[in-house]
């Protein structure tokens, strides 16, 4: 494949403390005489700081495996009324610091008007994130962060988070990283486009001669332009083809540069359905793009956001952590490269064309040269849905295929840093890993992670390899 240059990265605004995320000025002020409408972007995030509590056995009773009389700190938020929300995560300044004890959530439905379960969150500590010496990293607004739980529209919520105790031959307290506050995410609905009312001044046509659908807006159409000549500029999805199209059409797209090794053994297209598709709000991001040379390996993630979803829901579960990883955690994007629901649509992650080598922040020291995918749910006790696993399969046997890489063998990466290799570590791994293989985590969770070594072998058959 050819290869790709790195835009400059801007800088993004960061969600503001204790108030929903405001929306930029271009979108409340009013539009000029003859211009096109601004979309209103979808969603909000409310942050709300986290303040210290007294022990936990003096509090609300019944939270699980939180009643030792020693407690070396504790913060939390007492049970209140809120905006409407969908998804929920916990955040902290420093994303060097690590968060050692336990985080725990309960929310009240719009529905039902009952209060949830505690829920736990599961808690990062950076695996998921820019490599280190990623400019990503280096731009003063990424923050520590568990993983954010979808408890689907609520408006209440109760958090506790308690520092492990200390060993118990001391009386050392632990302690929590600073500024602790609550992320409540609403993704809202997705961005319609603004019908045409004859007052604009008529379709622009983007570098490649494309026509610009009538309400996007250029953030929209960068975005959207990155998947030519796969879809048309605008497409909400990026339809299936077979493997002999699909070699054709990765063949025209590179140009003809596509190698003659990897040409017999790419995979059949999947469905995709494009950010537009499932309502990214691309104000949101960073503008441009960042590339690397090219994809050696696929590293499969849950998104360990809860299996609590339907999957018509799954485009706002997506919106929501696309707001959570740009507002909250400080990023440039969605994390991930793609997204698979349980029910086996995969999805555009990471805006930058869904052929092309887009450096993402899902395996903090091996972003470089690889591709990340979560699986849209929490696989440490409940096995992923067969279809969903037949889903990466599919996606990694086209992707990687492009690349001319065998799903079955081994590649070697270099560590950018992590609790499991120093920076600058050759590390030979599977070419389909999970998270777990490039850093000390529970994800992709063991029934996921389970799956992969036939996944690997599916894969390489959709490839017609031997």
């Amino acid at each position: 494949m050819r290869g790709f240059l790195a835009s400059s990265i801007g800088v993004a605004t960061a969600a503001a403390l204790a108030l929903p995320v405001a929306l930029p000025t271009s979108a409340l002020a009013a539009p000029a005489p003859g211009a096109v409408a601004p979309v209103t972007p979808a969603g909000s995030t409310q942050s709300l700081p986290l303040v210290p509590l007294g022990p936990v056995a003096d509090r609300t009773p019944g939270v699980p495996g939180m009643s030792s009389p020693r407690v070396p700190e504790t913060q939390g938020l007492p049970a209140r009324e809120v905006k409407t929300f969908s998804l929920v995560g916990v955040i902290w300044d420093d994303v060097t610091t690590e968060l050692h004890g336990r985080v725990q959530v309960r929310t009240r439905s719009t529905r039902t008007a009952t209060w949830s379960d505690w829920q736990d969150l599961e808690i990062h500590n950076s695996e998921h994130a820019a490599d280190l010496d990623a400019a990503e990293r280096a731009s003063g607004r990424v923050h520590g962060a568990t993983a954010p739980l979808w408890v689907g529209e609520s408006d209440g919520v109760e958090v506790r988070v308690q520092a492990e105790p200390g060993a118990p031959d001391t009386h050392a307290a632990a302690r929590l990283p600073s500024g602790l506050r609550i992320e409540l995410v609403d993704p809202g609905a997705e961005r319609p486009a603004a019908p045409a009312d004859g007052k604009n001044s008529g379709p622009d046509d983007d570098d490649n001669g494309e026509v610009m659908p009538p309400g996007m807006t250029m953030e929209m159409a960068e975005s959207s332009a990155a998947n030519l000549p796969h879809a048309p500029l605008g497409a909400n999805e990026i339809t299936e083809l077979n493997k002999a199209d699909s070699t054709a059409d990765a063949i025209f797209a590179s140009d003809g540069e596509l190698t003659q090794a990897a040409a017999p053994y790419i995979g059949p297209r999947p469905r995709i359905v494009t950010r537009k598709g499932w309502g990214a709000d691309e104000s949101l991001r960073e503008t441009g793009f960042v590339y690397t040379n090219t994809v050696k390996a696929a590293f499969v993630h849950h998104s360990a956001s809860g299996n609590n979803y339907a999957c018509k829901d799954a485009p706002a579960v997506l919106r929501s952590l696309y707001r959570y990883h740009v507002l909250s955690n400080g990023w440039r994007d969605l994390g991930y490269n793609f997204a698979v629901d349980k029910c086996g649509t995969v999805y555009e992650g990471r805006a930058g064309g869904v052929s092309k080598p887009v450096l993402g922040a899902h395996t903090m020291g091996f972003n470089t040269d690889s591709m990340g995918i979560a699986v849209l749910g929490t696989y440490t006790s409940t096995p992923p849905p067969a279809v969903a696993v037949d889903a990466v399969a599919r996606l990694t046997a086209w992707k990687l295929g492009l690349f001319g890489r065998d799903p079955r063998a081994k590649t070697t990466l270099k560590s950018g840093g992590g609790n499991l290799y120093p920076k600058g570590t050759n590390v030979k791994m599977n070419v389909i890993s999970g998270h777990r293989d490039g850093f000390a985590t529970e994800c992709p969770g063991k029934r996921l992670y389970a799956k992969l070594p036939p996944t690997r072998t599916a894969s390489a058959k959709l490839q017609g390899r031997p």
